[in-house]
């Protein structure tokens, strides 16, 4: 048994994987401040700590005879960013790196990060690889790559393992209806639900690296579980991409177009990486997913 904490393990990513965790026999302490999370995705079996990770000194004695730390804590919203860099800075760099100086202190044995594939930006060529100087293209998506830089800077300096997983636009049980980047299908199987048109953003024909919750999890513990922890990052996406206007086909139904936002036109991510240093693979398809999903919202 292994024991484990996990930041943000009340929100959408971080909830599956204290699960996932708990499942295979693993002690879980949670800590999360709530502002994104929900209270009903706390596992019963989870030690919950409602605290904020931008207070070094309350968070410190949680990491104590921790083996390894998940931080999936994050303001995980672009156009918010925009609107204040300030804050979100606080949140998504600031609580990062007393994250990884607590866990640096308690001596853990590895921390694995959640990143994300909005480091990547606007880029000419497709499939995205790890080694593609990163373009980021709001403060959020350079918030969560200064996360990756401090990671590396950890295992160089500190000598501290870590651990960089860039997801891809990741959907399943507990999504949220904003987000950064992601989501289009939860938004599309509400506004369905609702009785109302899809609100397809721009042209629709942005291409996006959908990939399901299940398979990020099983990354996490594979990540954690393997010997790596040098900072590198490695992509965790499907390896495949739909256009918005795929996706809203797939739920069916009425659209209505919105004026286009700032964001990349594509996402599609070179896994090989994944496949030669973790042995993962995704394995959720996502259309035959959308079709249970469908069922479950009754549309």
């Amino acid at each position: 048994m292994n024991k484990c904490l996990v930041t943000g393990g009340a929100g959408f990513i971080g909830s599956n994987l204290v699960d996932a965790l708990i499942k295979r026999g693993d002690e879980v302490i949670i800590l999360d401040n709530l502002s994104t999370g929900k209270r009903e995705n706390i596992n019963p079996q989870a030690q919950f700590i409602e605290v904020d990770l931008r207070d070094l000194e309350k968070i410190k004695p949680y990491f104590s005879g921790v083996d390894y730390v998940f931080h999936c804590a994050a303001l995980a919203r672009v156009q918010p960013s925009i609107e204040d860099p300030v804050k979100y800075n606080y949140h998504n760099v600031n609580s990062s790196l007393n994250v990884l100086v607590a866990a640096r202190d308690a001596k853990v044995k590895k921390v694995v990060y959640s990143a994300s594939s909005s480091a990547y930006g606007n880029q000419t060529q497709m499939p995205l690889k790890e080694d593609m100087p990163p373009q980021p293209m709001s403060p959020y998506g350079l918030q969560k790559y200064i996360g990756e830089e401090y990671c590396r800077l950890f295992s160089i300096v500190y000598k501290l393992p870590t651990v960089c997983l860039r997801y891809f636009n990741v959907y399943g049980p507990r999504m949220a209806t904003v987000g950064a980047y992601a989501c289009a299908i939860s938004i599309f199987g509400q506004q369905r639900k609702q009785g109302q048109p899809m609100t397809v953003v721009g042209d629709g024909q942005q291409r996006r690296d959908n990939t399901f919750v299940g398979d990020v999890v099983r990354a996490n513990i594979l990540a954690a579980d393997s010997g790596l922890g040098d900072g590198r990052s490695i992509n965790i996406g499907r390896g495949k991409n739909n256009s918005v206007n795929e996706m809203a086909a797939m739920i069916g139904g009425p659209t209505t177009n919105l004026p286009p936002r700032l964001e990349p036109r594509e996402t599609l991510a070179d896994n090989s990486l994944a496949r030669e240093l973790l042995g993962w693979e995704p394995k959720v398809n996502l259309e035959e997913w959308i079709l249970e999903y469908k069922k479950e919202l009754g549309i």
